[in-house]
């Protein structure tokens, strides 16, 4: 049984949403992952009798906000450079006074940037791995053997303004260092290097300012990669994922990095807990989750008693004005 309290729903009947663009797919490196998610968010609104219409990619967006055609926005875009994460999108529809889910300009740019996030909460004394920032360039491969001397292997080498574990690679041995930088240096802007954390991954959703249970993922593999996030059948995922203090703690650690870095609505942040220690480490927010059958926020929130139908319209509701108490 969930003891997790929600206030009723704001509203019943689905008119009162309008006509509904659902965001999906984009150029990014993550559009097939946006388009599933936005699949199934089109489909649970519409069960519902919302008027939901999918729209992909930024350009339609701003063609069908130049004729008026949409009253609000559930953005499931992912990623940047044509993906919703990274505050373009938002900016547009700030721009044309359209509402949508999510969180807005500032906390969408900064999440979608790792190195910033980072600076931000350890600004706050929140915890995360320590990390050396690093431009991508023809000197990059030096500055990595020397990063990598600074932090002390194991590390992640990553870019760091991507989402769904692309272009990371975890290093154990100085001879991987040159593979792993040409890897993460084919995609876009800043490199991060970050003291790898080994022990339990685990993941928290965020909806309307409520840290939903956490979820411990067990990949079949050695790690939860791109294959074990979006393919694989056997990763276990185990929520809530801690029991009592330990699961409270994430919970108010996972709230506070979201709420530092600007973030607003929903989203979720990812969390490691060192095996030794059983400290808690933040590793980075994400805006714009998925909503496949593989996602983690449904799962958190049925683990809380909300359907996925429900939640949709909770997210959905996120873009109604707020009534003075």
């Amino acid at each position: 049984m969930s003891h997790y309290t929600f206030p009723p729903l704001r509203v019943t009947e689905p008119n009162a949403f309008g006509r509904v663009a659902v965001l999906l797919g984009g150029t990014s490196s993550e559009a097939e992952v946006s388009r599933d998610s936005g699949r199934n968010v089109l489909e649970a609104l519409r069960a519902r009798g919302v008027d939901a219409t999918a729209v992909d990619g930024i350009p339609a967006l701003a063609e069908a906000l130049i004729q008026r055609r949409f009253d609000r926005v559930f953005n499931i875009l992912h990623g940047h450079k044509g993906g919703g994460e990274d505050g373009v999108v938002q900016g547009l529809m700030e721009a044309f006074g359209t509402p949508y889910t999510g969180s807005g300009v500032l906390g969408s740019a900064l999440s979608m940037d790792k190195v910033r996030t980072k600076q931000v909460w350890l600004s706050l004394d929140l915890p995360t791995p320590r990390y050396v920032r690093l431009l991508s360039g023809a000197d990059s491969g030096q500055a990595m053997h020397a990063a990598a001397k600074q932090l002390g292997l194991p590390v992640i080498v990553k870019p760091a303004n991507e989402g769904s574990s692309v272009g990371i690679t975890r290093v154990f041995q100085e001879a991987d260092l040159d593979a792993a930088v040409e890897l993460a240096a084919r995609y876009d802007g800043e490199l991060l290097m970050e003291q790898l954390i080994e022990g339990d991954e685990l993941t928290v959703a965020v909806l309307s300012d409520v840290a939903l249970p956490s979820i411990r993922i067990v990949p079949k593999g050695q790690w939860y990669d791109y294959h074990a996030k979006y393919v694989a059948e056997d990763t276990q995922y185990l929520c809530p994922g801690l029991e009592s203090e330990a699961e409270a703690e994430i919970g108010r650690i996972a709230l506070a990095a979201f709420q530092a870095a600007g973030c607003k609505g929903w989203g979720r942040v990812d969390v490691m807990r060192d095996r030794n220690s059983g400290k808690f480490y933040l590793l980075e927010v994400n805006t714009a989750p998925g909503m496949t059958s593989h996602s983690l926020v449904p799962k958190a929130a049925g683990q809380a008693g909300i359907g996925f139908e429900e939640l949709c319209w909770r997210i959905l509701e996120t873009t109604l004005p707020e009534i003075a108490a």
